[in-house]
């Protein structure tokens, strides 16, 4: 599944892990998304959505 929403289009975040040795790795910070059954319009679809849309309203189960 792929770590974007359908709603906000928020997707990974990119960077570097960094021990302490200085020794710099890439790694993703995904967000936080959930797959909810949404109504759009009077039907039901199922959607990836990430937990910030969720809070703020702006899809209703």
């Amino acid at each position: 599944m792929a770590a974007v929403c359908d709603v906000c289009a928020k997707g990974p975040g990119f960077g570097h892990n960094k021990p302490w040795s200085k020794k710099k790795t890439n790694r993703r910070w995904n967000p936080n998304i959930q797959r909810v059954r949404a109504t759009i319009s009077g039907t039901s679809k199922r959607m990836n959505v990430c937990t910030g849309c969720l809070k703020a309203g702006r899809v209703s189960r």
